[in-house]
């Protein structure tokens, strides 16, 4: 898994733009929490659908920018949390257990 680490809140806007040409990928990760190690864990084992680029954001270090992100994509802020952007605009979100490659790649495929 080659991620694209997310330190400023000015990567939100390239993110957008971005997702109008390949389909983006935010992974909101809590350092403390097991839960979103094991999630984080299971996604690096997981094949990379195609076309779709993966960025992380280590929420606790950066909250500022976990906020405008809830903000800028009209989401409830979770932890561990996965957001699919297309087209300028979160098309899917999903925490905890919920997450996984295999929807991820589903969801880019369908709203391709």
């Amino acid at each position: 898994m080659n991620w694209n680490p997310i330190t400023s809140i000015d990567q939100l806007a390239q993110i957008k733009e971005q997702s109008f040409q390949t389909a983006q990928v935010i992974f909101k990760h809590s350092t403390r929490c097991s839960i979103s190690s094991m999630v984080l864990n299971r996604l690096e084992r997981s094949t990379i659908p195609e076309q779709v680029t993966f960025h992380y954001l280590d929420l606790l270090a950066f909250r500022s920018i976990s906020d405008q992100i809830a903000t800028d994509f009209a989401v409830y802020h979770e932890s561990p949390q996965i957001l699919l952007i297309k087209n300028g605009e979160c098309v899917y979100d999903e925490s905890h257990h919920g997450i996984s490659m295999d929807e991820i790649a589903e969801q880019a495929a369908q709203t391709a």
